[in-house]
């Protein structure tokens, strides 16, 4: 070998890994596929959508799954003019924080919608899967939001 070569080897360094969703989260993930939501009952009985494995306030576990919305009310927003590739739409939308009915929290979505003007805190929205035939089990199978009356 020439003292003036390089010696040159390709090598990729991965790190390949598969998350089990565990026994709450799957849970979700299983309902959102079915086309509804669930939440997990916490300290004081109340219900935390997406659930969470352990109570937010003491750490504990979560008690029983329970079945929430599939309507809610948007409790805060923002309207995205502009949305990028890796958004959920391909639309002018916004992002909105929705407390599903029978919920305690909120959960952070986009919602469809005409234009800003026709969003306020406390509108109703449902939720707009995508065709039963797309879903896997991930919150994408949810496409958005959409205002209740048919706005959007």
């Amino acid at each position: 070998m020439a003292e003036s070569e390089v010696l040159h080897a390709e090598h990729r360094l991965e790190y390949p890994y598969a998350r089990s969703t565990g026994p709450i989260i799957g849970a979700f993930l299983t309902a959102l596929r079915e086309g509804r939501f669930v939440g997990a009952t916490g300290s004081e009985g109340k219900v935390i959508v997406p659930p969470t494995e352990y109570d937010p306030l003491t750490g504990d576990d979560v008690g029983e799954l329970v079945e929430v919305g599939p309507g809610g009310v948007i409790d805060s927003w923002a309207w995205v003019s502009h949305p990028l590739r890796k958004h959920p739409l391909q639309v002018p939308f916004a992002w909105a924080l929705v407390r599903l009915d029978g919920a305690d929290t909120a959960m952070l979505h986009a919602v469809a919608a005409p234009g800003p003007e026709a969003l306020a805190t406390g509108a109703r929205v449902t939720a707009k899967f995508c065709p039963e035939a797309e879903r896997v089990g991930s919150m994408a199978d949810l496409e958005s939001f959409v205002l209740e009356g048919g706005a959007a």
